[in-house]
């Protein structure tokens, strides 16, 4: 998240982009009401950091949840008994069809 600390920090950002993606941004900024391109750029940008960053924390509820998450994911524990027959009960329901 931003803070007012690291709002009052100035950094330079340059890019290059395709003519055409650059006057893209033009007509959107014109069109949003924006005093400039770059406003327009760092807005949205900030925009979808904010939601990208919110999405994952709404995924996991804290740290713990996030590693536990990945470490099953990467070290799944063996099928139990109920999953075993749930997957044969899956096939005969998908051979009989």
């Amino acid at each position: 998240m931003i803070t007012k600390q690291a709002t009052k920090k100035i950094t330079r950002f340059d890019a290059k982009l395709p003519v055409a993606q650059k006057e893209l941004f033009e007509r959107a900024a014109s069109i949003g009401g924006y005093r400039s391109m770059t406003e327009f750029i760092f807005q949205s940008a900030t925009e979808k950091a904010k939601k990208l960053i919110d999405e994952e924390h709404s995924l996991f509820a804290s740290e713990r949840d996030r590693v536990l998450f990945f470490k099953t994911l990467m070290n799944p524990p063996k099928p139990n008994k109920a999953l075993k027959e749930a997957g044969k009960a899956h096939k005969r329901l998908l051979m009989s069809k």
